[in-house]
């Protein structure tokens, strides 16, 4: 297979790929940060919030590094493999559908023009009552060891018990 035939075949998984994993929640921008002055589009650290969609109650606060200059205002950089993510109770915790044990996608987003992504996920730690979240860079060859985490534990909110159950 020749060297342009291999590069189209990527550039193709990597769009169905990308295509296929919508955000598991929307997010919303709450901030940036310019850490780096550059001509055009300084480089930022952005934060975003999130619900988690299967667990009401559950408030996600992701920080990521936002690349500048040209190639990002035109959205072709690749963003640093570099976030921070804080999430707490912040309301009566329930869910509608039992949760599973295994990891489970709440969050993805995009972080350069077709080959990267940060993704957070949903681990159970039924032994502590506790709901995991954590955020890792994945990339189509190889991914981040870059990551972060954040623990919810399963506690009442004023005289409202979590209505939570596993599968």
């Amino acid at each position: 297979m020749t060297i342009m035939k291999r590069f189209c075949f990527a550039l193709a998984a990597c769009a169905a790929l990308f295509s296929v994993s919508a955000p598991a929640s929307a997010a919303s921008d709450v901030g940036c940060v310019s850490t780096t002055w550059r001509i055009v589009n300084n480089d930022k650290v952005c934060v975003q919030s999130f619900n988690d969609p299967q667990v009401e109650g559950v408030t996600c606060h992701l920080s990521y590094a936002k690349t500048g200059g040209v190639s990002g205002a035109l959205g072709l950089a690749e963003n640093p493999s570099r976030f921070s993510l804080s999430c707490r109770q912040t309301g009566p915790l329930k869910t509608e559908q039992p949760l599973r044990k295994v990891q489970e996608d709440v969050f993805t987003q995009r972080m350069s023009f077709l080959f990267k992504g940060l993704n957070v996920s949903r681990l159970v730690d039924e032994a502590n009552k506790s709901l995991i979240y954590l955020v890792v860079s994945e990339k189509l060859i190889d991914g981040s060891p870059y990551n972060s985490i954040s623990v919810v534990p399963l506690m009442p909110w004023g005289e409202t018990e979590p209505a939570i159950t596993f599968k």
